[in-house]
C-alpha cells in the first residue's frame, strides 16, 4: 500500500494566476495527513513532478481516455497509450484536436457530438464533462495536455499502460467526492456566502472521515486555506488526494474487474 499520496487539480495552460495544484499527503491507517499544497505555474512543473521518484501514488482530475465512439471513428488506436500518440501525431497543437472533435461532431444529429465514456455516466446523481469538451470548460485541452504527459514520464497507469510501478497515476474526479459529501451544491468559482459556506460544510466532512471511511487531518491554517479559496483549486486537489488515498487502501486500485483500455476510469466511480 503506498503512503505517499499526491492528488493534482490540473490546468491545461498553468500561470501564476492559474496554476496546477498539488496536495501532497501521508497516509496513516485511516488518517490521511495533508502535508502541504504547492502551486504549480508551468508545465516544466508539471513534468518534474511525474518524474519525482517514487514510491507515489497520484490521483489526476483530467481524463485518462476518450469516448470509444469517436476513437473508433476517427481510427486513432485500440488501446490508451495508442490513441493519445496517434492523436498528437495527427495534431500539433491543442486547436487541432478542437477541429477534429468539431468535425466529427459536426456529422453526428445534435445532442450526440460531445459523447461521454462509461465512466463519466458511471456515478450516481453526477456526471463527469465529456473528454471531447474544448470550450467552456476544457476538459479535452486538459486530457491532451495531461495524459500525454503522464506517457512521457514512465509512470504506471493501472488497466491502461505498464510504467514505473512505483509511481502510479489514476484519472480522479473532486465532483465525486463533493457530491457524495454535500450533494449539488456549487462550492467553486466564487465568493458568495452560499459558496463560502458549502466549503466550510465539504472540509469539516473531510475531516470528520465522512467519505469511505478516510478522515483528512488539516492545520487550522490548512483549513482556512481552503474554506477561503474562492476558486475551489486548492479544495478539489485535496479531494483528488483523499480519491488517491482510497485507491490505496483497495485491492487493483478499487478499479473495476473490467476496464476499457480506451476509456479508462474515474477512481471510486
Amino acid at each position: 500500500m503506498f503512503a505517499n499520496l499526491i492528488g493534482v487539480d490540473f490546468s491545461s495552460a498553468p500561470t501564476t494566476r492559474k496554476p496546477i495544484v498539488v496536495a501532497r499527503g501521508l497516509l496513516q491507517g485511516a488518517t490521511l495527513r495533508l502535508q502541504r499544497l504547492d502551486a504549480v505555474p508551468g508545465m516544466a512543473g508539471f513534468e518534474a513532478l511525474l518524474a519525482e521518484p517514487g514510491p507515489w501514488l497520484g490521483a489526476f482530475d483530467f481524463p485518462f481516455g476518450l469516448p470509444r465512439a469517436f476513437v473508433e471513428s476517427v481510427a486513432l488506436g485500440s488501446a490508451a497509450a495508442e490513441v493519445s500518440a496517434e492523436l498528437h501525431r495527427r495534431c500539433a497543437h491543442r486547436m487541432a484536436f478542437r477541429a477534429l472533435v468539431d468535425a466529427w461532431g459536426n456529422t453526428r444529429p445534435p445532442g450526440q457530438r460531445l459523447v461521454h465514456r462509461a465512466t463519466d455516466t458511471a456515478m450516481t446523481g453526477v456526471r463527469s464533462t465529456s473528454p471531447l469538451q474544448t470550450r467552456y470548460v476544457p476538459v479535452g485541452f486538459m486530457y491532451f495536455e495531461g495524459f500525454s504527459r503522464l506517457l512521457a514520464a514512465g509512470a504506471h497507469l493501472p488497466a491502461l499502460h505498464d510504467g514505473d510501478g512505483a509511481r502510479v497515476a489514476l484519472e480522479a474526479y473532486p465532483g465525486l467526492v463533493a457530491h457524495e459529501l454535500i450533494g449539488a451544491r456549487s462550492y467553486k468559482n466564487s465568493d458568495a456566502a452560499d459558496r463560502l459556506i458549502a466549503r466550510k460544510d465539504l472540509v469539516d466532512a473531510l475531516e470528520q472521515g465522512r467519505w469511505r471511511g478516510l478522515r483528512v487531518k488539516l492545520t487550522h491554517a490548512q483549513h482556512a486555506a481552503l474554506v477561503d479559496d474562492a476558486s475551489g483549486d486548492r479544495l478539489d486537489a485535496v479531494l483528488c488526494l483523499l480519491q488517491a488515498g482510497w485507491a490505496a487502501t483497495q485491492p487493483n486500485h478499487g478499479l473495476p474487474p473490467a476496464v476499457d483500455a480506451v476509456e479508462g476510469w474515474i477512481t471510486g466511480a
